[in-house]
């Protein structure tokens, strides 16, 4: 999936900076103007051409990504790679001119279905193209589970990375689903779904909007 999907929106979680700490008096609300955000590349065996969708707030404080055949699988009947899931997405984001952003959080959640012994990993990474500033963060789910399961990445406004002014950067997102059969009954199979990717920017905790140094 390239190319020419456009969308608007602010986008979802990123770790780690080497930016110094900012007095959070400086943030503001989003930009009236909206981002507009280029789907560059959509790759992973969790997300199959055209199994993966994206919708955006109005107000350019959120996105999510709707995943329909992000499924990892392992046990009886399934297939010896299907154990591991993983999609990239890579995105170019336009900002409106005198504004920066930087991501604050990021909610994952799907569906699992776990036998006792065996247990679930989800993991996300979040980086600039180009950047050194590449974090991860993982969520274990333990069996036995049988129900939905939700994970939330935040970073504090001291550890927020912001999009460089005045240059365009690619965005990029990996995440994983993962499964270990562990102690688990071979004969049985354990299963976790990946359903959506939710960024939000919406509350005070999590707004990371700043303008950009007059040139």
């Amino acid at each position: 999936m390239a190319g020419a999907l456009l969308l608007s929106g602010a986008i979802a979680a990123l770790f780690g900076s080497t930016l110094p700490a900012q007095d959070t008096t400086a943030t503001i609300e989003a930009p009236p103007d909206k981002i507009v955000i280029e789907v560059a590349t959509v790759n992973g065996s969790g997300c199959p051409l055209g199994t993966a969708a994206v919708a955006v707030s109005e107000d350019n404080t959120a996105f999510t990504v709707t995943y329909s055949d992000y499924l990892a699988k392992v046990g009886a009947g399934a297939d010896p790679t299907a154990f591991r899931k993983n999609c990239q997405l890579n995105l170019v984001v336009h900002v409106p001119q005198g504004f920066t952003y930087a991501i604050a959080s990021a909610d994952y959640r799907g569906y699992a279905s776990l036998q006792p012994g065996a247990k679930g990993t989800e993991k996300a990474s979040y980086y600039f193209q180009g950047s050194p500033n590449t974090a991860s963060i993982s969520h274990e789910f333990k069996g036995s589970y049988n129900d939905n399961w939700q994970a939330t990445d935040t970073t504090d406004w001291a550890q927020l990375v912001w999009a460089p002014c005045g240059v365009k950067r690619n965005f990029n997102i990996n995440t994983e689903l993962r499964l270990d059969a562990g102690t688990s009954d071979p004969a049985k199979s354990s299963f976790m779904t990946m359903d959506s990717t939710d960024g939000e920017l919406s509350t005070i905790y999590h707004i990371a909007w700043k303008e950009c140094p007059a040139s």
